[in-house]
């Protein structure tokens, strides 16, 4: 299409970056990290660590400590209240709002001017620019992206200073043309409260030509539910037969995919996976062959990866892209251009390819079952789902897995919460599949499982529908970024969720 070719001829000197990324993001990182070095010099955190007499990575990983939220909060709380030049060196007036999971008390990123422009943006406007030239017949830009907004408010600590869902960021510092080419209207987008968002998006957008939506996978899925319930409409294809494009990320998408071709049955629909957190704009799906994503090691991030051997010791090693290797399990560090200096972000990956350095997430590092040694982590969690459910044809809305522990008459046992969208043919046989997959794709989770030395076969439990958006409700985490954690080492999720279930019985 003409207006396609020439918005790729306008970015031109974009494009060719990014191919020149996949042949050297070594240099891209060399000059990433020098920018950013030189940018946090005279800020409070530069000076304590000696910014200034930093002169390569190297001396970079032994001056400045790995650092997670709670060693970087008392510095963010001070941003909050309005200092300036103390993780980095311009003023910082957003803050990203995200506990990550339902667990724990929210966090705030900084969103600095630099960081908004400069890495959301850029890797949004990234992402556009793969699409059409994936897709060169697109009619992307001649329709509507629906976006599912979170929510703003002004900060308690200063009224200059604002937090809200990066989402919502994202939506009330976009140029006037985003508004042109957006649904609903801005102001439809950051209404906070979660159902009377959704409501109002169907009745604002169920007449909009839409040709694309982005998000998160669980969250837009109720979204379109409701616009389907408020506009009778078997399909979304009935109401947008333009619809061609799902920008999701947040989440992994294979629990999601068969619920999406159920509500929009088109041969033309195509799924793309971007890797933006509150944090920074980290990848995206650049082939429609290749469910992996690129690394955009040019997008002011600068990025160490960390095995997760070395979690929790004081002085961990890490490596830089020019050392990872493929198939290794890494945590990942980064230092970002709104001053989150070697932060843990709590997302492990690994590298499916080098140059083009290629990457997939595999879970949180909070998020694994290491209960009995098994160290079961989101990834082989979400192959052996897959898996039970292709062989089964069932469908999973939504899930989570706990340990049961042993007892002085039974051994320990992991324990499947699952909400189905289409149940299992045979539940008994989903079961078998499920926990003989988990021992095709972890091989410390057959060896507990070797005739029932530690592990007794999984326990699974199924969920009536709603139970996870009743759980997520109660507390106060609908929408926005919010995510259901897959795996935990205590029982403290699934136990809610049981009292939940229980509950509605006793109404009964």
């Amino acid at each position: 299409m003409l207006l396609n070719n020439i918005i790729l001829g306008v970015f031109g000197n974009r494009i060719k970056e990014i191919e020149q990324l996949r042949k050297n993001p070594v240099k891209a990182q060399e000059i990433v990290f020098n920018s950013l070095i030189k940018a946090g010099e005279h800020t409070e955190y530069g000076k304590k660590y000696n910014f200034g007499g930093i002169r390569n990575v190297e001396h970079f990983r032994k001056n400045v400590p790995v650092s997670d939220y709670a060693v970087l909060q008392p510095y963010i709380k001070r941003m909050r209240s309005g200092e300036n030049n103390i993780l980095w060196n311009t003023p910082v007036r957003w803050f990203a709002k995200s506990s990550g999971t339902t667990a724990g008390k929210s966090k705030f990123i900084p969103i600095s001017h630099e960081c908004l422009y400069n890495c959301h943006f850029s890797g949004s406007k990234d992402v556009t620019l793969q699409y059409l030239i994936n897709n060169p017949s697109s009619k992307l830009l001649l329709g509507k992206s629906l976006t599912l907004g979170g929510s703003r408010k002004i900060d308690e600590y200063n009224s200059k200073v604002k937090t809200g869902d990066l989402s919502a960021i994202m939506i009330h510092n976009s140029p006037w043309y985003a508004e042109l080419a957006r649904t609903p209207s801005k102001k439809t987008a950051l209404i906070p409260d979660f159902d009377e968002k959704t409501n109002a998006i169907a009745k604002y957008s169920s007449n909009r030509n839409v040709v694309s939506f982005a998000g998160v996978p669980s969250w837009n899925l109720v979204l379109m539910n409701k616009i389907l319930e408020y506009t009778g409409k078997k399909h979304l294809i009935e109401l947008w037969p333009d619809l061609e494009i799902f920008f999701h990320g947040g989440v992994a998408f294979s629990p999601y995919i068969e619920q999406f071709k159920r509500i929009i049955p088109s041969e033309k629909m195509r799924y793309m996976e971007t890797y933006n957190a509150s944090e920074g704009f980290f990848a995206f799906q650049d082939s429609p062959s290749d469910d992996s994503m690129l690394l955009l090691a040019n997008n002011n991030i600068f990025f160490e990866f960390m095995p997760m051997s070395e979690l929790g010791k004081p002085l961990p090693e890490t490596y830089n892209i020019s050392e990872v290797t493929t198939g290794v399990n890494y945590a990942m560090i980064i230092s970002t251009n709104a001053g989150l200096w070697r932060y843990l972000i709590g997302d492990t990956v690994k590298f499916t390819s080098l140059y083009p350095h290629k990457i997939r997430i595999t879970g949180r590092t909070a998020h694994y079952i290491n209960v009995f040694g098994e160290e079961l982590i989101v990834g082989n969690a979400e192959d052996a789902l897959q898996k039970a459910c292709a062989e089964t044809n069932a469908i999973v809305s939504e899930y989570t897995v706990a340990p049961i522990f042993m007892s002085e008459t039974s051994n320990g046992a992991h324990e499947w919460l699952i909400e189905f969208d289409t149940l299992p043919e045979n539940i008994e046989q989903f079961t078998n599949i499920l926990d003989k997959a988990l021992c095709e794709v972890n091989s410390d989770y057959e060896a507990k499982r070797y005739h029932n030395i530690t592990l007794s076969r999984l326990k699974l439990t199924t969920l009536p529908n709603g139970t996870f958006i009743k759980w997520m409700e109660s507390k106060g985490k609908l929408g926005g970024q919010n995510k259901i954690p897959r795996l935990y080492n205590s029982r403290e999720y699934a136990d809610q969720l049981l009292r939940i279930i229980n509950t509605r019985l006793t109404a009964r």
